[in-house]
């Protein structure tokens, strides 16, 4: 089992973690194209192999995910004798409520595994399976199965040059930030602390950079844990259209 975060865009510095089985994960991709019609029905003809279509770009691309959350394992940050205790604020993402505008909206998270995984998404479905139930009826398994739509990240902002080398003895104290080219971590390293792609978009403006700051610190093993006061390299932005350009 391995541990996956969801982290609230709407309330910074608040997450939700569980465990999950990495044989479970299916992803699915909806084109943006539909069968082309009018207003009498679907266009076809006798001549025609295939049905005409209507490119209408967009689509969607949803994860489904299996979460197991269990009382008896060790590292939860809540003890209960209810599992629904750690479910539910799962299912409270699936959950419509109102802005400052009176629009209605959907909670957006962040889907943080390991250094592989890092994007936003919404939550669309949320199914629970319940087991191991006391004499009193409560449950001390959930086999949880989430179903989440990916949404699109912001453009990053053009890039205005190259961030100066870091120098390899160089060492800066705790907290502070030197010239752009190095970050000492804060935190417990117990996932409490900071984030690579809060850190991405602090120095490169966008949090899609998560990918070169993971590259560059062969010590980080989980982006989402990181060591506390571990000294951060910072490299160099890639110039745009380069060959070893940071995807998005």
């Amino acid at each position: 089992m391995e541990r996956v975060t969801f982290l609230l865009e709407s309330q910074p510095g608040e997450r939700l973690s569980c465990l999950l089985n990495p044989e479970s994960l299916v992803l699915r991709r909806q084109a943006g194209v539909r069968r082309r019609g009018s207003t009498t029905g679907r266009l076809t003809g006798v001549g025609m192999a295939d049905d005409a279509l209507l490119y209408t770009g967009g689509g969607h691309t949803e994860l489904d995910l299996d979460l197991l959350f269990d009382i008896s394992l060790a590292g939860s940050t809540l003890q209960t004798e209810d599992v629904r205790s750690l479910t539910q604020p799962l299912w409270h993402l699936a959950e419509n409520f109102h802005d400052g505008a009176g629009r209605a909206q959907t909670p957006q998270v962040r889907f943080v595994w390991g250094k592989a995984w890092n994007l936003p998404a919404v939550v669309v479905s949320v199914a629970e399976r319940l087991e191991r139930f006391s004499t009193s009826g409560m449950p001390g398994r959930s086999w949880l199965r989430l179903r989440l739509w990916r949404l699109a990240e912001p453009p990053p902002p053009p890039l205005q040059g190259e961030v100066p080398p870091l120098a390899p003895d160089e060492l800066v104290p705790s907290g502070e930030v030197v010239g752009g080219r190095s970050h000492r971590l804060l935190g417990d390293g117990a996932g409490g602390g900071e984030r690579l792609d809060q850190l991405a978009e602090q120095y490169y403006g966008h949090p899609s950079f998560w990918r070169l700051l993971a590259r560059a610190n062969g010590a980080i093993e989980n982006p989402h844990e990181l060591p506390k006061n571990l000294l951060l390299k910072v490299p160099p932005v890639p110039l745009p259209g380069s060959p070893t350009e940071e995807p998005v």
